[in-house]
């Protein structure tokens, strides 16, 4: 109740602001307008590639154990160590392992959503090490104290304005409207972090099970400079990230990027297979690649939402959703927002505390129809809603208000007689239910529509 409460409070504060809505609906009609032009210039037939998108990645979901071993045995080979972390507490333990093993007091960090579910650069801070992000987007909300507001613009709320007060007020930069100058600041910033760091953070796009290697996609070069500048480079990622084969990317790093940013192609793209080898003249000392399951092997076992684990974390579904253009992405409190992460976290997170999301949705589609993985978001939002009512069966008081509700419906006289004895206990409402209830319920009308077609009608 805590965060249902929570997210309708933040929700109206959003809604009713003007200059964020418009802000957003910029951002994210930009973003459309590119990919959906990308789209008819990149793809002959956008369904078709999007249909063996979601073979290819069913493909790898139901043989998910045996490529994922691959991937180790394969990556384990050129020198990188695997840590297979069942949670967020032992994803935590077994990178605080590496940083004592290291003596590790600083660390850079490229853009990560997986790092944001466990709440990783948090947790570092709370322990004395130093983090620094890399990524523009990234670094601009952790100056700010805030969360990322998307998957893959953390700071599409925020104007260049505001960005410049924020690099002015927090690291001292002089205020400028350029985009440029800021974009050379942060740079300058962040220029000596790569050499100082202890430890570089990635995440990964996807982990290739036939090379043993991991492939991260973005368009700054941070991420680069991240995996090979630090001595130690280690990557945390979800176990549902794997393809089975190097050429698969010639369909999904397209894919990404079109229905990401409405690129052809990201500006960078790095496949990496392990630490320095003998006779390469840079790169970490050492890899390590943190698999994170975190709830997903109970996403994976129920056949329904198995297939929600294709998601490229592409954000479109964002960018499409009419409500989280409207409510924006600290509404929803969770790592993931928008559709996919109303589909996502109640599973990985809990339903008793998170099914509020799959409600807020209009179900109109939007969100299925530009997914570039084929996924059912909206089908899968109300299979979520289906589940949180069956779990909401053990509440009486819940029970006992969908019986009696049941019965008033089922026959056109007892909703009239019902609703004349509503009308008369209308004035107990204020005492009955607190302020934030009592507003929520609207007045009841004078007169039914039935009263009112008949009257209409007669009075022809």
């Amino acid at each position: 109740m805590k965060e249902l409460k929570g997210f309708l409070q933040r929700s109206e504060v959003k809604a009713k602001d003007d200059v964020h809505r418009e802000t957003i609906m910029k951002a994210v009609v930009s973003l459309d307008t590119a990919a959906a032009q990308t789209k008819s210039m990149q793809f002959d037939d956008w369904q078709q590639a999007r249909q063996e998108a979601a073979k290819i990645k069913d493909y790898a979901l139901a043989n998910l154990p045996d490529l994922l071993e691959q991937f180790e045995q394969k990556i384990s080979a050129r020198g990188a160590k695997v840590l297979w972390a069942e949670n967020v507490e032992q994803a935590r333990t077994y990178f605080m392992d590496i940083v004592r093993e290291r003596n590790a007091k600083k660390v850079v960090k490229s853009k990560s959503m997986i790092t944001e579910e466990i709440e990783l650069n948090e947790f570092l801070e709370h322990a004395g090490i130093e983090v620094l992000e890399s990524d523009l987007g990234e670094l601009i909300v952790q100056v700010a104290n805030e969360k990322p507001y998307h998957i893959i613009t953390p700071a599409i709320h925020k104007t260049k304005e505001d960005i410049a007060k924020i690099f002015h007020e927090r690291l001292g930069a002089p205020l400028t409207d350029s985009p440029q100058e800021l974009t050379m600041f942060a740079r300058a910033h962040l220029r000596k972090a790569y050499l100082s760091a202890d430890i570089g953070i990635t995440g990964a796009n996807f982990l290739i099970a036939d090379r043993g290697a991991i492939v991260m996609t973005e368009n700054e070069g941070n991420g680069r400079l991240t995996m090979a500048c630090p001595p130690v480079h280690v990557v945390f990622c979800g176990i549902e990230k794997v393809l089975p084969r190097m050429a698969d990317l010639s369909l999904f790093l397209p894919l990404l990027a079109t229905s990401a940013t409405g690129q052809q192609i990201s500006c960078y793209n790095s496949i990496t297979a392990g630490p320095r080898q003998s006779g390469e003249p840079d790169g970490p000392e050492q890899m390590y690649v943190i698999l994170v399951d975190n709830g997903r092997s109970d996403l994976y076992a129920k056949a329904t939402f198995r297939h929600s684990l294709r998601c490229i974390r592409c954000g479109a579904c964002l960018n499409a959703c009419p409500v989280y253009r409207t409510v924006g992405g600290h509404t929803y409190n969770t790592a993931y927002q928008g559709p996919i992460g109303s589909v996502i976290t109640p599973h990985l997170r809990g339903l008793a505390k998170w099914g509020h999301l799959s409600s807020a949705s209009s179900l109109c589609g939007s969100c299925t129809d530009v997914c570039p993985v084929n996924i059912d978001l909206h089908h899968l939002l109300l299979k979520n809603r289906a589940e949180a009512n069956k779990a909401d069966k053990g509440n009486k008081t819940w029970a006992a208000g969908m019986k009696s509700w049941a019965y008033i419906m089922s026959d056109r006289k007892k909703l009239q007689r019902f609703r004349r004895l509503g009308r008369l206990g209308e004035p107990l409402l204020p005492i009955l239910l607190s302020g934030d209830k009592r507003q929520r319920v609207p007045a009841m009308a004078k007169k039914s529509f039935a009263e009112l077609w008949e009257e209409n009608e007669q009075s022809r």
